[in-house]
């Protein structure tokens, strides 16, 4: 059995929230469920699993969310190679590993045969509740993405790091080579992935703004995360939110977990004006966003990226992350067609990627799965008839384990976002493992909660138009669901005449 869960995105507590323990001591309970489930087999009987091969793909630890960049006035585009980057990079997983403690050993008791008991089995292929049961073995594998990865830079330095990582996390990486950014990089979690049928990445090569062809090098995404929205909030210690709402306050922190990141002024110009912040505090705080914008659009890693975009780079971030280049109230749209130009695609899906695979192509993958977006997705891609049997192929996105914040899509330009809380995990199944069946997803979201949602409303709410009026039943079509079974009456058996 193999699970894979993705972009939980663990930081060290200097710019952001940290991930509740709990969620970690669900999903140990739920791995025990699905061991149990894996273990009846395609006879009917019951037969424990040995094993359990469990998958972080990538964005696990968040290295760029840390205000210790800034602080040691070093940053990773620069010499990813140098003492002092290697420095900061060691100060912020220690930070990590210490801030989220409480959360990372209980995926640390999952190493080996540690935490997962289920029955044992009987001489009839049946389960035997009570009793010691049976201990399943769980490898933990680390792959990288665009937040972690510096976790795949070669060197002693960062052998160190992974050692350390490695041991807190108990993970199945040899700790002397780079955590994998390919799975070709690393034989044993290929062997794993074929074992089940299944191609994983993290997705974020298919982002220009998260990767620049060399996965040892920063991409646009790192200098946006530590000199834009890291600088904001540190401008929001400083004094910046000096007279502002709780309630403003508390939305401006929150402005890494807005999707996509272009998002984040949308996010700020509603809340500023939902929360009845005044119209000079309001200006000045949006002069001030600018004013780092700008910084940050004249950096040389940023300027550097715009020689190979077709598509205006630096001129289309200018428009979509500064307040005074909104010039309609479709601004949202347009920075939505800009991304999807940007990645060649007119959709925020990256099914279409999928569908590129070699993997996928050859027929070797029935399951294509990448995490990045932090939108869960299930999406058929094709079901090919050979050898007797159809082959179905699905993409999946393992999603996230933090709270998102999604631009509504009933009206974009209100600059309205949903908050939820989200965990999600994929399980997929090898030979006769749960009965066959190839895998099973889930995905939970939490709603936030209600009270604290409605204190952030102080303005007076859009009055949103009447809905049309619902057809008469009369005329409404009255047919029967496509699933319902014949009446005896009318069912007609084959070689009788009706």
């Amino acid at each position: 059995m193999l699970v894979i869960i993705s972009d939980l995105h663990l930081n060290d507590g200097t710019a952001g929230g940290v991930l509740n323990a709990g969620a970690v001591d669900m999903f140990a309970e739920r791995l025990c469920d699905l061991a149990a489930r894996a273990s009846w087999r395609t006879d009917g009987r019951y037969r424990p699993v040995d094993r359990i091969d469990l998958l972080l793909l990538g964005d696990v630890l968040d290295l760029l969310q840390s205000r210790r960049w800034l602080d040691s006035g070093t940053r990773p585009w620069e010499d990813p190679q140098s003492p002092k980057v290697a420095e900061t990079v060691t100060a912020i997983v220690d930070g990590i590993l210490q801030q989220n403690r409480n959360a990372i050993s209980v995926l640390r008791s999952l190493y080996g045969e540690g935490a997962i008991h289920i029955p044992a089995a009987n001489q009839a292929g049946e389960p035997v509740y009570g009793g010691e049961g049976h201990s399943v073995a769980v490898r933990t594998f680390y792959m990288v993405g665009n937040r972690d990865w510096l976790l795949h830079l070669s060197g002693t330095r960062y052998d160190l790091v992974r050692q350390k990582v490695a041991n807190q996390m108990g993970l199945a990486n040899a700790v002397s080579a780079p955590f994998p950014h390919d799975p070709l990089e690393s034989e044993e979690l290929l062997q794993v992935l074929r074992r089940h049928r299944v191609i994983a990445r993290h997705g974020d090569i298919y982002d220009p703004l998260s990767y620049c062809e060399d996965r040892d090098a920063s991409a646009l995404g790192d200098a946006l995360v530590i000199e834009l929205v890291g600088r904001f909030l540190c401008e929001l210690q400083r004094g910046l939110a000096e007279g502002l709402p709780a309630a403003a306050l508390d939305g401006l922190r929150e402005i890494d977990r807005i999707r996509p990141l272009l998002a984040i002024p949308a996010w700020i110009d509603g809340l500023l004006q939902r929360t009845g912040v005044d119209p000079a505090t309001r200006k000045h705080l949006k002069r001030t966003w600018d004013q780092l914008a700008d910084e940050f659009l004249q950096l040389p890693v940023v300027r550097a990226q715009d020689a190979w975009s077709p598509f205006e780079l630096v001129d289309g971030l200018e428009r979509a992350l500064k307040f005074s280049k909104r010039l309609s109230r479709g601004w949202m749209g347009d920075v939505t067609r800009w991304l999807q130009r940007l990645r060649g695609v007119e959709t925020d899906s990256y099914a279409p990627q999928a569908a590129t695979e070699e993997d996928f192509r050859n027929r070797r993958a029935r399951h294509i799965v990448y995490g990045h977006t932090h939108q869960f997705e299930t999406v058929p891609l094709d079901a090919s008839y050979a050898d007797g049997y159809v082959l179905n192929q699905v993409y999946f996105n393992a999603g996230t384990w933090r709270r998102v914040y999604h631009l509504t899509q009933g009206m974009p330009a209100s600059r309205e976002f949903v908050p939820v809380d989200c965990l999600s995990y994929l399980a997929f199944f090898a030979g006769d493992e749960r009965g066959g069946r190839a895998f099973e997803t889930w995905s939970g979201s939490l709603a936030t909660d209600v009270a604290e949602s409605t204190v952030h409303r102080v303005d007076t709410a859009r009055t949103l138009p009447e809905p049309p009026p619902a057809p008469a039943a009369a005329h409404l079509p009255l047919r029967s669901p496509h699933f319902q079974r014949p009446t005896t009456s009318a069912r007609h058996v084959p070689g009788q005449s009706s």
